[in-house]
């Protein structure tokens, strides 16, 4: 293997890896609503996007790039649209999430799942056409120098082999493990994390031993919009947006999210790794434009083999 080979090779799983890590977080975020409600959201992508406007609003209109400068208000901003995202994404749960969620599912055909199913849809389509007009169809981006700079590490072999990381995916790299690290500890070791695991064994148990369901379905619906709209924050330095991006990564939640196993919080984050790599380095080998494909024929094989996904249960909940 020739040492031009070897740096490619090396440099596109760097790549996957950092990538694979935000893609983690987004994931995270989309397996925390359906672990803990159940709940088909195909509206998160567009949650993710109404993120990463309000993190660039954040950075470029109310005073983040002045007060912390151009290379850590990036990474401010982001943090900051997650509470803002909070808040919408439990107001969004209160009026009309939990009219076909939870406890009133009972009186719904399919468990709720039909309606959620419109439900969530129709508040995708008016995110995108809301922030079509609001936000206008031009593309836009977070600028930090970060995002065209990189650390060397290297040469690996004699003076041929060299490994650029990318300063702002490093760090969102980072970023983003602290956070799911946060959010284990949150879920395992606090008052709040027992609740939700309780109202995802057994929704009609916790209700009997005094949790409110409805509540805690109402914390992991925003939680998991704001989570993914962090994850949307710390990709807008590198990736410009429009309105209409979420669709392009509500496909790759769900693929990291299946891959992972369905209502398992670490898996969903190792199936967005496993997608970030497989998508850098499919690029070794096909253009650009097939990335995504690549991306679907390794998650049709996971599939095949693994049903239940990387970390998934063989056995159903009843």
């Amino acid at each position: 293997m020739t040492p031009i080979l070897v740096e490619n090779f090396l440099q596109s799983l760097m790549a996957g890896l950092l990538v694979g890590a935000i893609y983690g977080l987004m994931c995270v975020g989309l397996a925390l609503i359906f672990g803990v409600m159940r709940v088909i959201n195909f509206a998160q992508g567009d949650f993710m996007m109404l993120g990463m406007y309000v993190a660039y609003f954040l950075f470029v209109a109310f005073g983040v790039q002045p007060t912390f400068g151009n290379i850590v208000g990036p990474y401010v901003a982001a943090f900051l649209a997650a509470p803002v995202m909070f808040g919408v994404g439990y107001l969004a749960h209160q009026f009309l999430i939990s009219r076909v969620s939870g406890t009133r599912t009972a009186q719904l055909e399919g468990e709720g799942h039909y309606a959620q199913l419109i439900l969530t849809l129709g508040i995708a389509l008016v995110l995108q056409n809301a922030g079509q007009m609001i936000f206008g169809s031009m593309v836009v981006s977070v600028r930090t120098p970060l995002s065209s700079s990189a650390w060397i590490i290297g040469p690996l072999w004699g003076d041929f082999v060299e490994i650029f990381v990318n300063k702002a995916r490093a760090i969102a790299a980072v970023v983003s493990l602290l956070v799911i690290a946060g959010l284990v500890l949150l879920i395992g070791s606090t008052r709040l994390g027992k609740a939700l695991r309780a109202s995802a064994d057994d929704p009609t148990a916790a209700t009997y031993i005094g949790v409110d369901v409805n509540f805690a379905h109402s914390i992991a619906f925003a939680l998991g919009t704001s989570i993914t709209a962090l994850a949307g924050g710390l990709l807008a330095p590198n990736y410009p947006f429009h309105p209409f991006v979420g669709l392009e990564y509500v496909i790759i939640m769900y693929a990291g999210v299946v891959l992972g196993g369905l209502g398992s919080i670490i898996g969903a984050f190792w199936g967005g790794m496993t997608i970030g790599i497989v998508q850098q380095m499919s690029a070794l080998v096909l253009p650009t434009q097939l990335q995504n494909s690549a991306i679907f024929v390794f998650f049709l094989l996971i599939v095949l083999l693994r049903p239940q996904g990387l970390f998934g249960r063989v056995t159903e909940r009843t």
